[in-house]
């Protein structure tokens, strides 16, 4: 593999993990309401998709890059690069503002509507999970650095199919001629030996001699 291949694949695989994380993420539990001085307690917890679906839709516009990081070359593949480094900037900013106090609080509020009048100080804590999202995150940014620096000189998907193709007829010039000249003479001829063929079996149905006939031609 050439060093932008494996440039290439390296690029790909921190994509892949990037936008792993943050789906796996996701659907972690992310933060924890408890109401402990409420006249019913009780504890939510809160997914990532609970406090936003940004981080998560973002996480999969990522994966769908990965594919055209294959797909697509030059310019355009730089384009790609610069998509992903927004959408990890986006995934990161999504993910950091997800776990504020307030942000956690309207959202527990939307799921159990009788939280701020049950327990004036409901406690709020975090899970490590959004940290792993902003890993992934980072990650997508770091792809999409190296491929908008390098992504035009990486081989694309089709460059072995036109590899092959330059090697067509062209490849074989004079001698490629020549064996289909030679091929179409030797048709020919098993064309004409099939006719001869078939004209001396019916000679000697009728009951004639082909030899006499051969002697009698001048």
């Amino acid at each position: 593999m050439t060093p932008a291949g494996r440039e290439r694949g390296l690029t790909v695989l921190l994509c892949a993990a990037g936008a792993g994380l943050v789906l796996l993420a996701a659907g972690r539990p992310w933060a924890t309401v408890r109401a402990r001085d409420s006249i019913t307690p009780f504890v939510l917890e809160l997914t990532g998709r609970d406090l936003g679906g940004a981080a998560s839709a973002l996480g999969w516009a990522g994966l769908a890059a990965l594919a055209a990081l294959f797909a697509t070359r030059g310019r355009v593949r730089a384009g790609v690069g610069l998509l992903l480094v927004i959408f990890g900037a986006g995934i990161g900013y999504a993910s950091v503002a997800a776990v504020r106090r307030s942000h956690v609080l309207s959202t527990a509020g939307d799921k159990r509507a009788l939280l701020q009048g049950l327990s004036a100080h409901p406690a709020v804590e975090t899970a490590p999970w959004w940290m792993v999202s902003v890993a992934g995150a980072v990650l997508l940014v770091a792809a999409g650095l190296i491929t908008t620096a390098r992504g035009a000189r990486w081989p694309g998907m089709s460059a072995r199919y036109d590899r092959e193709g330059a090697v067509g007829p062209a490849a074989g010039g004079p001698e490629r001629a020549a064996g289909e000249r030679a091929a179409g003479e030797r048709a020919t001829a098993d064309d004409a030996l099939q006719v001869d063929q078939h004209s001396l079996w019916k000679s000697l149905d009728r009951g004639e001699d082909p030899t006499a006939a051969e002697e009698r031609r001048p």
